[in-house]
């Protein structure tokens, strides 16, 4: 048995954020008519909370994809040089379940993630939205300027992070490589102050986001928080917000963005409009006017990741990439 091995320098080569983002696109859009099964993802904590290792096993319906994500997170690791997601995407034959690729997930994880932020974007923001904040400063900071570069116009960007230094750094480096106009906000609230889009990309445990600090026509795509203790939102920016999220199941149950509101009652189940199958298939809209404010609320699930890796194996395939490893 032969094993393809797509290392991270292949998979940016192979998946360019505007192809994974017309890949996700399609692959939620097709949910209704071919299906998923994805449990609930399985997180262990060490003891001192310092970093967990997580597992994403699923099954795609189109393209028939069976797989998992296995990676380990360490929010912390950005102090010393060291991404803070770390692991491998498996695919398996659909037939007989044999081992096909291992993929590496954190490079995966950054584009994806950004991407699919980009579908809900293309779906929910007004179509002039020009002006992008940023809170946080790390790869899906940098993931998600491309993304939303890819969906909309964007002219001005605000970056805010809870270290000052990182967010002028992103804005120096962002400036030089996009010739945008980029800033360092020396708050969150200044950030937001005009912004059309906002993403908020951190591992904040306590919010970052007011929703007094909101205003009409907004969109926020919230991303950093997909399980406690991490919270980016606080609960009135969420019960101003017409919600759309990628999982039902998955949102309800893991980040507390959505969980401490409804566990405090300020908003109900029916508060979440529409998961992103309903919204890309044209199921559901849920902008009905230029002032409303929308939220994606991103936890990321397994399929994402599958339908990502299944894309890069093919075209690894096809052009003869990867490495291939006897087992």
């Amino acid at each position: 048995m032969t094993v393809l091995a797509v290392s991270e320098r292949e998979v940016r080569e192979l998946l360019a954020m505007r192809d994974c983002i017309e890949v996700m696109q399609h692959t939620f859009a097709s949910l209704s008519a071919y299906g998923s099964v994805q449990p609930p993802r399985i997180v262990a904590w060490q003891p001192d909370k310092r970093g967990a290792i997580a597992a994403m096993p699923a099954w795609l319906g189109k393209p028939v994809t069976l797989g998992a994500k296995l990676i380990s997170v360490f929010p912390q690791n950005r102090q010393a040089g060291v991404e803070s997601h770390q692991g491998f995407v498996v695919l398996f034959d659909s037939e007989h379940g044999v081992p096909r690729a291992i993929v590496h997930a954190g490079a995966v994880t950054e584009i994806r993630t950004a991407a699919v932020s980009a579908v809900a974007t293309r779906l929910l923001a007004n179509e002039d939205a020009s002006h992008l904040a940023i809170l946080g400063s790390g790869v899906q900071a940098h993931a998600h300027l491309h993304a939303m570069r890819e969906v909309r116009p964007i002219r001005r960007v605000r970056v805010w992070s809870r270290t000052p230094e990182h967010a002028q750094a992103f804005a120096r480096e962002t400036h030089d490589q996009h010739g945008l106009h980029v800033t360092a906000a020396s708050t969150a609230r200044d950030a937001v102050e005009d912004a059309d889009i906002i993403c908020t990309v951190t591992a904040a445990t306590s919010p970052v986001l007011e929703g007094s600090w909101l205003k009409a026509g907004q969109h926020i795509n919230a991303v950093g928080s997909s399980v406690p203790p991490f919270r980016e939102l606080d609960t009135d920016a969420v019960a101003r917000a017409r919600v759309v999220v990628d999982s039902y199941e998955s949102a309800r149950n893991e980040p507390d963005d959505l969980r401490i509101p409804l566990r405090e009652g300020a908003i109900t189940q029916e508060h979440i409009l529409a998961d992103l199958a309903e919204l890309t298939s044209g199921v559901r809209a849920v902008r009905n006017s230029t002032e409303d404010i929308t939220l994606f609320k991103s936890v990321g699930i397994a399929i994402e990741d599958l339908a990502a890796a299944h894309a890069i194996y093919e075209r690894a395939v096809r052009e003869g990439r990867g490495t291939q490893i006897d087992f």
